[in-house]
């Protein structure tokens, strides 16, 4: 089955290949994106953003499941809590295994979403690994709503610019976050 954005995919696994940086819309608002098991990439994309190290980025996967792979012993009520969730939500994980040093925060936890997108979850699938996303901006700046909101700079520093829905008038939120604690309640860190 073909989709509308097949050749996009096609592009940008390409370049997330070859280590390069996306830039591409997700489920919330437009987004900087590399292979999340790239430690040389995932250093270019704070490069990019003029973001401090310490600043942890989030990851991006296609299934609930797939958190077995980047987080140690994740608490299996977190897997009904994804179910019942109904707006785009990145859930701080502690202990995260399996990724470079340099995507973690200091304490060794992960953000991670599991994306809704039909783009994103085309991507992912077919990549096999994780994204990185964070905000398509330089670090301190406002977040980019819309497409036409990002600056000439992050466009160009990304080596594949995605075509699909860079004419979408809608105006995009960012995630809401929220950390699992170990007694399998959460902390709402962003609404």
């Amino acid at each position: 089955m073909t989709t509308p954005f097949e050749k996009d995919i096609e592009n940008a696994l390409a370049v997330l290949n070859n280590g390069g940086v996306i830039l591409y819309p997700t489920d919330t608002i437009w987004g900087l994106g590399c292979d999340a098991t790239n430690e040389a990439a995932v250093q270019r994309i704070y490069t990019i953003k003029n973001r401090h190290a310490a600043k942890s980025l989030i990851i991006f996967v296609a299934d609930a499941r797939d958190l077995l792979h980047y987080v140690a012993a994740p608490d299996p009520a977190v897997f009904d809590y994804i179910e019942a969730l109904h707006q785009p939500t990145t859930i701080i994980f502690e202990n995260a295994i399996s990724l470079p040093q340099n995507l973690l925060a200091p304490d060794g936890s992960i953000g991670i979403r599991i994306v809704k997108d039909e783009f994103c979850r085309h991507l992912i699938k077919r990549l096999r690994k994780p994204l990185v996303s964070t905000s398509a901006n330089t670090s301190g700046e406002p977040a980019p709503l819309q497409f036409d909101a990002i600056t000439d700079v992050i466009k160009k520093s990304a080596d594949y610019v995605v075509s699909w829905r860079q004419q979408d008038p809608v105006t995009a939120q960012p995630s809401r976050v929220v950390k699992w604690n170990k007694d399998g309640t959460t902390t709402v860190l962003r609404p």
